[in-house]
């Protein structure tokens, strides 16, 4: 490893993304051998999506910066063996190690009307069918199995289970989220 660490391994002619345009594809889970190679975790629903993907952005420090893969080999688990550009050592490979992974949003495939992505849904308003406009989405709280739009009022934080109990439609068009939520949720976390 030279003097300068992971950033004489980013690609000179590419600048760094920000987080708020990217969205989270996994993690490098471990080194695989003396010769750079590692292994990543992807976190998506069919990694075979992925296959002919040239290059990632790895959170090195907070920043994100692109590193460009050489050699990808994805198995039916989310693993994909990897080589990237520039990392050819054990050591070059541990300094990515355990670090998170991001896309571009623009990335992500396109996704039929009545399918959204988490992050689609952060500033849509949200309309109960008793009590009318709840307030607009604050944030998605990604918890694995259930994820939880936050609403905040003057008066409430309203977090909202992303299940078909609750969110009858999301219409993308007019940015409303349609739902029929009780009473005593909307009244359950005062600030």
């Amino acid at each position: 490893m030279n003097s300068q660490g992971f950033l004489g391994l980013i690609h000179p002619t590419c600048m760094t993304l920000d987080k708020e345009a990217c969205y989270y594809l996994g993690h490098v889970s471990k080194v695989r051998g003396f010769k750079g190679e590692t292994i990543l975790f992807l976190d998506v629903d069919d990694p075979s999506d992925y296959r002919g993907m040239k290059s990632v952005l790895i959170d090195m420090r907070g920043t994100l910066h692109p590193f460009f893969i050489t050699s990808l080999v994805i198995d039916e688990k989310g693993f994909a063996r990897t080589s990237f550009e520039g990392i050819d050592t054990r050591e070059a490979a541990t300094e990515i190690s355990g670090k998170d992974l991001y896309l571009p949003l623009e990335r992500l495939p396109k996704l039929p009307e009545d399918q959204y992505y988490l992050h689609d849904l952060k500033g849509m308003q949200v309309k109960d069918a008793e009590f009318g406009i709840l307030g607009e989405v604050e944030n998605v709280m990604d918890f694995s199995q259930n994820p939880l739009i936050q609403i905040l009022t003057e008066q409430n934080e309203i977090l909202i289970p992303l299940n078909d109990g609750f969110v009858k439609k999301v219409d993308k068009s007019s940015k409303t989220i349609h739902v029929t939520v009780p009473e005593e949720l909307l009244r359950m976390n005062k600030l």
